[in-house]
């Protein structure tokens, strides 16, 4: 069995490496204009972008299409390689095309880059040799430069590849900011998963499906004990008689603690063990928020106000149904 070296001082290398060469590059976007223009040609733009590589660099330009589309700018994937056998269809004279390539020498690109300037397409060039043929053609240069990759024979795309990832993420964030792109306009594009449930799943989704324990401020011991059982959340709203304002809360612990406090019980009101000035949360408010309230407050419900009035209840198994928890 071979010795195994010091991983953990290799695994840092190589990260300080790839560190430095992005560093290397958002020095490099002082030298050039190139990348703000590409940022106002894209915003101006009536088409798609495109972005394609081959290699490695394919595998980074699609995930900087899932980034751009997840983020407002819409974008599609194009396989260096299969664009000179007929995805190349798929580029319309509006678009705008980002080709990736580290070299900006290979063959697929040099045969690539003729055909798109045939259709019109507006060209970046990602490239990390800016002297390349690819950055000579294209109407921008996105420079990624990169002195030698972190594998320790230089071969093996690593720094490059990190670099290029790194500038794409830096552009499509420049088109959010530019957009003024909301979360809730993120929310719109990942309705699934529990990141789309923190950013859309608003507090009456799920409140509408509980019980709305309630009693009046006047109610005596039985009927509050009686209402916290049969409706299963651990507490119940207390409410004026009259107006049905919100007064305060009854929850289980609040019985547990009433017990210590009354000798005599057949007397007890809600109005006597109740808290005060409840902590509420609208119906309107992300589910997330309600979340962080009770984990501020160390409590497991929360009561809901729909404009000022009482409208029921969420609890923290709400919450942990959706996996927000």
């Amino acid at each position: 069995m071979k010795q195994l070296k010091d991983t953990n001082a290799l695994a840092k290398k190589v990260l300080l490496e790839e560190a430095d060469a992005i560093r290397g590059v958002a020095a490099a976007l002082d030298q050039r204009p190139d990348f703000a223009n590409c940022v106002a040609a894209i915003l101006a733009l009536q088409g798609r972008v495109v972005v394609t590589g081959i290699g490695k660099s394919a595998h980074i330009a699609s995930k900087i299409v899932a980034t751009l589309n997840s983020t407002g700018t819409p974008a599609l994937f194009m396989h260096a390689a299969d664009a000179i056998h007929g995805d190349l269809g798929m580029i319309l004279p509006e678009d705008f095309v980002i080709c990736i390539s580290k070299s900006g020498d290979t063959p697929e690109i040099k045969v690539l880059v003729p055909l798109l300037k045939r259709k019109g397409t507006a060209l970046a060039a990602l490239v990390s040799n800016a002297d390349s043929y690819l950055g000579k053609q294209a109407d921008y240069v996105l420079h990624a430069p990169v002195e030698r990759e972190a594998c320790p024979h230089n071969l093996a795309p690593t720094t490059s590849t990190t670099a290029a990832l790194a500038l794409g993420d830096a552009l499509a964030v420049c088109l959010l900011e530019s957009r003024d792109f909301t979360s809730q306009d993120f929310a719109r594009l990942h309705p699934g998963g529990t990141l789309g449930k923190k950013l859309y799943l608003k507090v009456g989704d799920l409140s509408r499906n509980n019980e709305k324990p309630r009693v009046s401020i006047d109610a005596p011991l039985k009927e509050i004990i009686l209402e916290i059982s049969g409706k299963r959340l651990g507490a119940t709203a207390v409410l004026d008689p009259g107006t049905d304002e919100l007064r305060g809360i009854i929850t289980d612990g609040d019985l547990r603690r009433m017990l210590t406090n009354f000798a005599h019980l057949d007397d007890v009101r809600a109005q006597d063990i109740m808290t005060l000035a409840p902590v509420t949360v609208e119906t309107d408010d992300f589910a997330a928020e309600a979340l962080t309230r009770m984990q501020l407050r160390n409590i497991t419900q929360l009561v809901v106000l729909e404009n000022g009035q009482f409208s029921g209840f969420i609890h923290l198994h709400d919450l942990l149904r959706e996996g927000l928890v």
